[in-house]
C-alpha cells in the first residue's frame, strides 16, 4: 500500500512556494502548448495560402510598420542612443530614452504618451540642427543599433514583394529621415514618416501636423495609394500593433506581425494572416540577437528584455 501513496490526497498542506512552483510549472506547460498548437497552425496556414505576392501586379504594393514589425524596438529611441552618443544631450536624456525603449520591448505595444514624449525629447535635441547633419547620422546609427534588430522574417516578407516587382513602403511615426535611411538600406522603394519642420534646411523643433500614427497612417496609404494608381484592395499592410488596425482594414491583405494582444483578437476575429517572430521555435529559427547597451543604463535595459523573454 505504501508504493500507492502517491495515489492518495496529501495529507500535508502544500508550503506557499510549492504550490506557485506547481502553478508556474502549469502555466509553463499550457503556454508551451498553445505555442506549439499555434506554430502548427501557422504552418498549415501557409501551406495553404495561394501564392502571394502575385508577380507582376503593378497595381499591388506593401506597406509595412516599422518598430516591432520589421525592427526590434523603437527607432525613435535607437536614434536617442545614437545622438547622446554624440553629445547631443545628457545621461540624464539617455536614462529616459533607456527606460521607455525597456517598457516598450517588455509591453510590445506603443503607449500613446510614452511616443509622444520620445517624440518631443527628440525635437528639442534636433532644435537648431541641420536636416543634412541628421540624416548623415542616421546612416550611422543604422549601422550600430539597427542593422542587427531587423527581424529576418519580416524582411523575407518584404523581399518576396520586391521580388515579385511591386513596390515596399515603410509606414512609421519615427521621423521620415531615419525612416528612409532604413527603408534604403533594405533595399525597399521609400518611407512615409512623421515630418519635422525645418527652414532654410534647419530644425525648427516643431513638426508638420502631427505624428504618423493610427489614423494618421492609413490616411497616408490612401494617399500614396491614389498617386501610384494602386489598387487598395490587392495591397498588402503589415504591423504589429492595433494602432494600426485603420492602415490594416484599407488593403485586401492585411497581416498581423509580432501582434500585440488586441491586435491578435482583432485578427482572428477577421481571420487576418498572423506571424509571430518572437516565440518559440520560430524566434530560434531567426535568432533574436541581444540588445547592446551603453554602460549602466543600458545593462538595464538588456536585463528588462532578457525578463520579458523569459516571460514569454
Amino acid at each position: 500500500m505504501a508504493a500507492l501513496g502517491w495515489l492518495t490526497p496529501r495529507r500535508r498542506s502544500a508550503t506557499a512556494r510549492s504550490v506557485l512552483a506547481g502553478e508556474a510549472s502549469a502555466e509553463a506547460a499550457r503556454k508551451n502548448q498553445e505555442a506549439l498548437a499555434e506554430e502548427a497552425s501557422a504552418t498549415a496556414e501557409e501551406a495553404a495560402e495561394p501564392d502571394f505576392p502575385v508577380l507582376g501586379d503593378d497595381k499591388a504594393a506593401a506597406f509595412f510598420d516599422l518598430d516591432n514589425t520589421v525592427m526590434q524596438g523603437a527607432a525613435i529611441f535607437h536614434f536617442g542612443r545614437g545622438l547622446y552618443k554624440r553629445k547631443f544631450f545628457e545621461t540624464r536624456d539617455l536614462a529616459r530614452f533607456a527606460w521607455q525603449q525597456a517598457w516598450f520591448r517588455l509591453a510590445g505595444v506603443e503607449d500613446p504618451e510614452h511616443m509622444q514624449e520620445a517624440r518631443d525629447s527628440a525635437l528639442s535635441i534636433v532644435k537648431g540642427h541641420r536636416v543634412a547633419e541628421l540624416q548623415t547620422i542616421g546612416e550611422e546609427i543604422y549601422d550600430e543599433y539597427m542593422a542587427e534588430r531587423i527581424w529576418p522574417g519580416t524582411r523575407a516578407l518584404a523581399q518576396a514583394h520586391l521580388d515579385a516587382g511591386q513596390k515596399v513602403w515603410l509606414v512609421t511615426a519615427a521621423p521620415v529621415e531615419i525612416a528612409g535611411v532604413i527603408a534604403r538600406r533594405l533595399g525597399l522603394t521609400g518611407a512615409l514618416g512623421t515630418v519635422a519642420e525645418s527652414v532654410d534646411g534647419v530644425y525648427t523643433g516643431k513638426l508638420v501636423g502631427e505624428p504618423l500614427h493610427g489614423p494618421a497612417k492609413a490616411e497616408a496609404v490612401r494617399a500614396l495609394a491614389a498617386a501610384e494608381g494602386l489598387d487598395l484592395s490587392r495591397c498588402a499592410a503589415y504591423s504589429d500593433s492595433h494602432n494600426d488596425i485603420p492602415m490594416l482594414s484599407l488593403v485586401g491583405h492585411p497581416y498581423a506581425i509580432n501582434p500585440d494582444t488586441k491586435l491578435r483578437k482583432h485578427a482572428r476575429e477577421l481571420d487576418w494572416r498572423l506571424r509571430d517572430y518572437r516565440t518559440g521555435r520560430k524566434a530560434a529559427k531567426v535568432g533574436i540577437p541581444a540588445a547592446a547597451g551603453v554602460g549602466a543604463v543600458a545593462g538595464g535595459t538588456a536585463a528588462a528584455i532578457a525578463l520579458s523573454r523569459r516571460r514569454r
